[in-house]
């Protein structure tokens, strides 16, 4: 049997293992017999930021695995998002979450099955996890139990847990104490905050603070109502848009939440903040904290965020959003979305799903990220994220053409979240 046949009858077992484990096994024959195709396949779509995790066969996930277990950079900070925001993706990737020493899975749509597989990494002797972050996945209190199975293993050395914005009530929390009490040795940090947590969840994890057998040194509570609301819009902002920096040929209506570019220049009074020359506008709101918005364009369109002292006059790139080092930016036209941040460009690949020309933007500026999502019958799916070190508070900004506009999405009445300046 030549070596080729021999590749051919590991590809088939490959295609039909449904165990990422053994098909990494077998993609490592593969490479014993020096045929790396399906690998190379694989690189040659992350290397072009081509890759569509949407159509990926059972094979190429696994050589996804194989070569991500393989990337030294992956294995240290492993985020989910790069590759898929999805409970699917998570199952498929499991390897990979057991094999890093930190593992990002936030706003990753996780379900109570994501919960029992990562218990099982938990509790897996050879897992190199310390560090995991759940954030704004809606777990419940039912997705915590099945992961504090793997909490209480004696094997679990996980060291930080991010459960902040898991709509996780007392319930929750007595599942995490009971497996703290299991294995007390390890976790140190605990963010439960964005939860609707009440007296007695707090009281019992905050007993562990003053436990001498207990590591824990680091809890983050919270005990208000409006955190139960699922997904997202639960961190959602009333925006406005500000009169005084749209440009002349920039109309707003509805109340300052809608701007349109048309041809007559608006009677706007002189203004220091005043795009002069760019189809541009900001939002009177400065934020900081946790926030979450939505808006409909019409054409072409650049929206993102910006601190204040962001350029307004003339043409220069220090005034344009995402072309300098005060803004971060989702350009989105039909059929072509791209993200930009210092005048450095990244193509972002649309998934099918996409349809519509609603787009959701969600900031948490106190651990840095700015991320974007096609919103689609009310799912959102992961465009892009921005990590970066925020040091003001940023205001959401507009960019147009000829013939553009955009209007902010009412989510909610009255309810703000986050902190805001303007």
């Amino acid at each position: 049997q030549t070596n080729q046949e021999t590749a051919g009858y590991v590809k088939k077992k490959i295609r039909q293992s449904t165990s990422p484990e053994k098909s990494i096994n077998l993609l490592h024959c593969l490479n014993e017999l020096k045929d790396h195709s399906l690998v190379e396949e694989i690189q040659d779509q992350l290397n072009s930021g081509s890759l569509s995790t949407e159509q990926l066969s059972p094979a190429q996930w696994s050589a996804l695995v194989f070569i991500l277990l393989s990337s030294e950079e992956d294995l240290d900070v492993f985020d989910l998002k790069k590759y898929s925001a999805s409970k699917e993706a998570i199952l498929r990737l499991l390897p990979v979450v057991k094999a890093s020493k930190k593992s990002v899975l936030s706003v990753c749509n996780l379900s109570e099955r994501s919960c029992e597989a990562l218990a099982t990494v938990l509790s897996s002797k050879s897992s190199s996890l310390t560090e995991l972050d759940l954030s704004n996945n809606d777990l419940r209190d039912s997705g915590v139990k099945l992961l504090s199975a793997g909490l209480e293993s004696p094997n679990c050395r996980l060291e930080t847990l991010w459960l902040s914005g898991c709509l996780i009530t007392d319930e929750g929390c007595v599942s995490l104490a009971s497996a703290l009490r299991s294995n007390p040795s390890h976790l140190r940090e605990l963010d439960l905050s964005y939860n609707h947590l009440g007296d007695m969840g707090v009281k019992l994890l905050s007993a562990g603070l003053e436990n001498p057998h207990w590591k824990l040194d680091t809890l983050r509570v919270d005990q208000e109502e409006r955190w139960m609301t699922p997904g997202l819009r639960k961190y959602a902002c009333e925006l406005t848009l500000d009169p005084n920096t749209a440009n002349k040929n920039v109309l707003l209506s509805e109340d300052s939440r809608k701007a349109t570019v048309v041809k007559e220049e608006q009677p706007y009074p002189p203004h220091p903040d005043r795009y002069d020359f760019l189809f541009g506008v900001m939002c009177v709101n400065g934020l900081t904290g946790r926030c979450y918005w939505e808006v409909e364009r019409e054409g072409w369109l650049s929206l993102g965020v910006a601190y204040r002292g962001i350029g307004r006059k003339g043409t220069d790139n220090d005034c344009r959003l995402g072309r300098n080092d005060k803004s971060w930016a989702l350009f989105a036209s039909d059929g072509l979305f791209s993200a930009w941040h210092n005048d450095k460009a990244k193509t972002v690949n649309i998934p099918p799903s996409v349809q519509s020309n609603r787009i959701g933007v969600y900031l948490d500026s106190h651990v840095g990220i700015l991320s974007f999502y096609g919103v689609s019958s009310d799912t959102l799916i992961h465009l892009h994220t921005f990590h970066a070190t925020f040091t003001e508070p940023l205001y959401p900004e507009f960019g147009f053409r000829d013939g553009s506009a955009v209007s902010l999405c009412k989510l909610s009445e009255g309810e703000q979240s986050g902190n805001m300046t303007g």
